[in-house]
């Protein structure tokens, strides 16, 4: 018989939460990229959630994009998630990639996901184990089955009308001289500069100097200082896994409606589709 489902406190979590339930069902998904992707170090049986590779559509132009339903579905069946199962999702930068993953299940009408607060990082400080070995998962088939839920990723068109809605605010999650044209793109072939209208909120200005989510009333207060009184917030940043950060930041500061540009300046960015770009 299945262990019963573990209640989440809410969509973060701390590493001191996390560490006493790793036996009782929780489902703890490794979800780092870049040079940390694979890295022989994991939380105690984490699994990969792996953004980089089979949970991104490698067919769309732009990186990271969201695999479909299907696809999803079944990456998440092969990685042992049923429906009723509970997540918590890390990666070993911090909260940077880990929140990627937590939208996107959300995305895919999931809400038993959390993020571990400070990541990897957080976890190693408390003093609680890890394996020495990359994050891997030969198990039982999960149910888990997607349910979309439209609205949470948006293209570029609906981020272009969001634009012009003064009820609406699009925050950037990108470094300011990314944001302003002043330092290069990372990704070849991308113009400089931003969105006309847009926001700079770089998502490292949401978390503290130890890499956890800063307060709630301080995230309120960092939004509000942009957006003012708008609460229909859109996110972007490089390629859809930053703003996701600002999309947390959103959650915990307890606003209702936000949304996160899937191909994010990696398409927008591209002298070929024709979107305006200042500096």
């Amino acid at each position: 018989m299945p262990a019963p489902a573990t209640p989440l406190p809410g969509p973060l979590v701390a590493a001191e939460w996390t560490a006493p339930r790793l036996g009782e069902g929780l489902v703890v998904f490794d979800a780092s990229v870049g040079e940390h992707r694979g890295a022989p170090r994991r939380i105690p049986g984490a699994r990969p959630f792996d953004l980089d590779g089979a949970l991104s559509d490698h067919v769309a132009a732009a990186p990271h994009t969201m695999p479909g339903a299907g696809e999803f579905t079944e990456e998440m069946r092969a990685l042992g998630v049923d429906d009723d199962s509970t997540v918590v999702v890390y990666d070993a930068a911090g909260v940077y990639s880990s929140a990627r993953a937590w939208w996107m299940l959300r995305a895919m009408g999931f809400d038993r996901a959390a993020v571990l607060d400070g990541g990897l990082p957080a976890w190693t400080a408390a003093g609680l184990p890890v394996e020495s070995r990359p994050a891997s998962y030969d198990g039982p088939r999960g149910s888990f089955t997607a349910r979309p839920r439209p609205g949470l990723l948006v293209d570029g068109d609906t981020v272009a009308a969001a634009l012009a809605d003064p009820a609406a605010a699009v925050l950037d999650a990108r470094t300011r001289g990314r944001f302003a044209g002043t330092a290069p793109e990372p990704r070849p072939g991308l113009r400089s500069g931003h969105m006309p209208g847009a926001l700079n909120l770089p998502f490292g200005e949401l978390q503290r100097e130890d890499g956890r989510m800063r307060p709630a009333p301080e995230l309120r207060e960092a939004f509000e200082a942009l957006a003012g009184d708008r609460e229909r917030l859109y996110f972007s940043c490089g390629s859809g896994v930053t703003a996701c950060v600002l999309a947390l930041g959103a959650d915990l500061a307890g606003y209702g409606e936000a949304a996160v540009y899937d191909g994010s300046w990696s398409e927008w960015g591209l002298p070929s589709n024709g979107r305006p770009v200042t500096t």
